[in-house]
């Protein structure tokens, strides 16, 4: 039922259309359809008032014919009926921009943005109007030759065939039945070969006899030892009557004779849609491609398949990252390079058709303009560039040119920047090259963008976004990670990233240092790693993931293993363990540590184990006893030399209160003279008494007063505390610890 409705109202919708269009119109309708343009613009001509569809279609094929001035004209008219679609308008800019009237043509952009603000082609206006200028400002990248071997007919569509190029032409050539094109009124395209020479290409022939038949062949495109090809031909019969020419992918294989294998058909093709512009990885095992499948952005959108198989491919991916609702064809991916190159009339450009480009980094993204004097405001398309990108050909139907489209060579004056460079070599800890490692290159997120594997060489290469900054890791069978990381915030154009892997004997020490407090890792951390066993040390620094990794190659399964460990860092508590292990299984053994932050006014016994200190009755000097705990404070003051130490002495309420303050005050500056002749600065050190003037419980007893407490409450008053005041020699830090010294 619902197919039915559908059905219906495409056949009323049909009927309303040609029912307010004259009999004259519909002839030119239909011509037009038939892809007979030339002369549908004769009938559509002709007619005096028509629709607003016959208008549209009458400036459409003026703009099929290449007659811009006339198109412009009918476009206008078109404009003027206040009906015009948001196409029309794109439409219509365009056309004024390959006319040159690029105030014009921007004014026109603005309302096409205005009317369809979600459109691609009206962000990409919107993100690079400002760019127009410097477009059309030469800066001496090309230089740019028209070739002689052109004719007056149609010339493009260059491709790399060994060391010769093959190309698309409708020149003329000896037949007893000349056939035409509707659409242009030309011979229909076939493929020639030509010899390459510094500027020119020369001795042209038709490439191959059983390829050329009696429809459109080309562009074509060839696997780098020439024995594949993939090439573009119509389905077209010379019927005026057919409305649709869909476009094929054909290939075809070279034997040992050099005869080329009948045609095989591309799994895509299809009467309902068109597949063309093929482009072949050099080992054919990747193809890019154009087509306007359901499904796609725009009019045209290019492709890429990857083959699962020798014979079979998989699905296409749509690249919609430089896709646009106008036409994307013509791709030319440069391996080496990893760039895009292709043409469109959706991104912004001088005219008709220009050439782009597209670094892939992790994906298509950025489109760049390649800019004047290789695009201009006519159509430049087919660019293909040789393995050194020194220099390529191009097709244009530029007024400089010969024919219709016509072939032009070019060379690189200066380099094309097409992003940053990390470059980098894959070796081991002795310097010896790694091969078949896999390098990961990751974004600041942490996620994987791009993976190589190195060849024989062990370099590796990654095109970038500038001011970023990346990391990097390798990874190969029996060697730990070798990692990196590289700015390109920088104007060198290549940055240097190598990555060193270090050998794994099966046996090795991880050690994680975080913070206590928030349990992030510590980079930075100064571990001195001593082997009791051997008596060697070593010094080690943790990395920005707050680890280090110690192999162990000098030792087997079933050995004891004993190691010492002294973590420094400023800013943290200094820390040493013993770490002691039976090496009862292969792999990794982990050692994970936490160090405490210094914070101005904390007590240290929190760090450090401190026994109460003891003195003699109505005495003041340092017992054995006493000597032991205050040695722990040295320790930590000399392991920490920025470090500024408060004693405070207190006592109980037993006694005259100034009897305490008295006592209490010579027992702290004997305490801190202990300490300040075993430190360096002995000024980080000093001593106060503070008598029973902060007593930390309800254990009162002056003048009447009688304390009810006992033994063991009056002793948590008796107390020695070590607090910090100052964390290095420069920047004096407030006492804001609600336990204070001062009152």
């Amino acid at each position: 039922m619902k197919k039915l409705i559908l059905l219906i109202t495409f056949s009323l919708a049909i009927l309303m259309v040609f029912g307010q269009r004259s009999t004259k119109e519909i002839k030119a309708d239909k011509l037009f359809k038939a892809f007979s343009y030339s002369k549908a613009i004769k009938r559509f001509s002709g007619v005096k008032n028509l629709s607003i569809e016959g208008k549209r279609q009458l400036a459409e094929s003026y703009v099929k014919v290449n007659n811009y001035e006339e198109a412009e004209n009918a476009y206008a008219n078109l404009m003027q009926t206040n009906v015009a679609t948001a196409e029309d308008l794109f439409n219509y800019a365009s056309v004024l921009r390959h006319n040159g009237k690029y105030v014009d043509s921007d004014n026109w952009m603005k309302k096409f943005k205005e009317k369809a603000p979600n459109d691609l082609r009206a962000k990409d206006y919107v993100s690079k109007a400002s760019q127009l200028a410097k477009l059309q400002k030469d800066e001496g990248r090309y230089n740019i030759t028209h070739l002689d071997i052109n004719t007056e007919n149609q010339d493009f569509g260059t491709a790399y065939y060994l060391d010769k190029i093959v190309f698309a032409s409708t020149r003329s050539k000896l037949k007893s039945i000349k056939r035409t094109y509707n659409w242009n009124n030309l011979p229909f395209l076939d493929l020639y070969v030509a010899d390459t020479d510094t500027k020119q290409l020369s001795n042209v022939k038709p490439l191959k006899k059983q390829l050329n038949a009696k429809m459109h062949e080309g562009p074509a495109s060839f696997t780098k030892d020439g024995k594949t090809m993939a090439f573009t031909r119509n389905n077209y019969e010379d019927k005026s009557s057919k409305e649709t020419i869909n476009l094929e992918i054909f290939f075809s294989n070279k034997n040992d004779e050099g005869e080329w294998s009948e045609p095989k058909a591309f799994k895509l093709n299809n009467k309902e849609y068109s597949v063309g512009h093929p482009h072949l990885s050099a080992d054919g095992n990747t193809m890019f491609f154009v087509s306007d499948m359901p499904g796609g952005i725009g009019g045209t959108d290019i492709y890429r398949i990857t083959k699962i198989d020798d014979n079979l491919w998989g699905e296409p991916e749509n690249l919609t990252e430089i896709n646009t609702e106008g036409n994307e064809m013509f791709p030319f991916y440069h391996e080496a390079q990893k760039v895009l190159f292709f043409a469109s009339n959706g991104h912004l450009g001088l005219g008709g058709l220009d050439v782009f480009l597209s670094p892939e980094v992790g994906g298509f993204g950025e489109v760049i303009n390649a800019g004047t004097p290789l695009n201009t405001r006519f159509d430049d398309f087919a660019l293909i560039v040789d393995e050194n990108m020194k220099k390529g050909y191009f097709s244009s139907n530029r007024e400089t040119g010969k024919g219709d489209d016509d072939i032009y060579s070019f060379e690189f004056l200066k380099p094309f920047t097409f992003c940053k460079k990390i470059e980098g070599v894959t070796k081991d800890t002795k310097g010896n090259i790694l091969a078949n490692t896999t390098v990961n290159l990751y974004d600041s997120k942490g996620d994987v963008i791009e993976t190589v594997t190195t060849s024989e060489d062990g370099a590796f290469s990654f095109c970038v976004e500038e001011n970023k900054v990346y990391k990097l890791d390798g990874k190969k069978e029996k060697y730990f990670d070798g990692k990196n990381i590289a700015d390109t915030d920088t104007e060198k154009e290549v940055i240097v990233a190598d990555l060193i892997l270090t050998k794994d004997p099966g046996l090795s020490l991880l050690c994680q240092v975080n913070d206590k407090k928030t349990g992030a890792p510590i980079e930075g951390v100064s571990v001195k790693l001593t082997n009791n066993i051997k008596g060697k040390t070593e010094n080690i620094e943790t990395s920005k993931n707050g680890d280090f990794m110690r192999p162990l190659s000098e030792n087997k399964l079933n050995d004891r293993i004993s190691y010492n460990l002294v973590f420094e860092k400023d800013g943290y508590m200094s820390k040493t363990i013993t770490y002691n292990q039976l090496l009862d299984h292969e792999g990794q053994y982990k050692i994970i540590e936490t160090l405490d932050k210094i914070d101005v006014g904390m007590d240290l016994s929190k760090f450090i184990e401190i026994n109460p200190i003891y003195f003699d009755y109505n005495k003041y000097y340092i017992r054995d006893d006493a000597a032991i705990e205050l040695d722990k404070i040295v320790k930590v003051m000399n392991e920490n030399p920025g470090m500024y130490v408060e004693l405070g002495s207190h006592t109980d309420c037993r006694g005259s209160e100034k009897y305490n303050t008295k006592l209490s005050d010579r027992r702290a500056k004997a305490s801190a003279k202990y300490i300040a002749a075993k430190i360096s600065k002995p000024e980080r050190i000093y001593g106060k008494g503070y008598g029973e003037t902060m007593l930390i419980n309800h254990c009162a007893c002056e003048g009447r007063v009688k304390s009810k407490c006992s033994d063991e409450e009056h002793q948590a008053n008796r107390r020695t505390e070590f607090r910090i005041t100052k964390i290095d020699s420069n920047i004096k830090v407030k006492n804001n610890s609600p336990q204070s010294f001062e009152k």
